[in-house]
């Protein structure tokens, strides 16, 4: 039988959490978010995508946008979880939402953390600035075989010089062709009652101030901010889990 996201733990309920990262990133880039939710009693799955970190070795021109869509869909479905908090980081707005699309039952929430909400049809290439769109074209072709992108510099993402130092140590080149898949979906994403974007705000520019502001006059989300940089797991752990926590109910 399917097993419950929501136990308990003593006279506490307990939430799953299931964090998705983002390019480049693994399921590490979650440590510190992940050891205060389990802190305050919650169950927390921080998978790697394959081809990605520790799975780097799993990297094949084939690997894509339905790969790492499978990716969480087969751990949802093998580990029997149900009444999930589901959040993805930057790329992993992407992953999520064709994840829930598929596994809509299986939700409470889901979490867009400085991250990608498209719409059917579209790929990352489609939201992301044409210039940056372009620059990883032009990296993958000088530095990744043409197919792969080597990572940014984690300046991208983060402010602090040791958690760059520590990122810089960890990420591994993303499958281009992640970035140009199309993303189709049947809209059952959208019945997923509890939907929040969490706008990393000291990130900017960035495609994600548009997409806060978009869906933040939407229907069933909350809108909410975190004064850093992108990769506010890192940056933010305690601001993020507490936004987490919220969601959660």
């Amino acid at each position: 039988s399917r097993g419950r996201g929501q136990r308990r733990r003593g006279d506490r309920p307990m939430t799953t959490f299931v964090l998705v990262h983002g390019a480049w990133h693994g399921g590490w880039c979650w440590r510190e978010v992940a050891g205060r939710l389990q802190s305050a009693g919650h169950r927390v799955f921080a998978p790697t995508l394959t081809g990605l970190s520790d799975r780097s070795h799993l990297l094949t021109r084939a690997t894509g946008l339905e790969t790492h869509i499978l990716d969480i869909v087969n751990l949802l479905e093998w580990e029997e979880l149900d009444d999930i908090v589901l959040c993805g980081h930057s790329y992993g707005g992407m992953v999520v939402t064709g994840a829930a699309d598929r596994a809509a039952g299986r939700l409470r929430a889901l979490v867009y953390l400085d991250a990608f909400v498209p719409v059917d049809g579209q790929c990352v290439n489609d939201i992301a600035p044409p210039e940056r769109v372009a620059a990883f074209e032009r990296s993958a072709a000088e530095r990744g075989d043409g197919w792969k992108v080597p990572p940014l510099p984690a300046s991208a993402w983060l402010d602090d010089p040791a958690q760059q130092a520590w990122v810089e140590a960890k990420v591994t080149p993303h499958p281009l062709r992640c970035l140009t898949d199309t993303l189709r979906l049947t809209g059952a994403w959208e019945t997923v009652g509890r939907k929040m974007h969490i706008l990393a705000s000291a990130n900017d520019p960035s495609p994600f101030h548009a997409i806060h502001e978009r869906v933040a006059i939407e229907v069933g989300w909350l809108s909410r901010r975190i004064d850093g940089p992108h990769d506010l797991m890192i940056s933010h752990p305690e601001e993020t889990a507490a936004l987490l926590l919220e969601v959660a109910g």
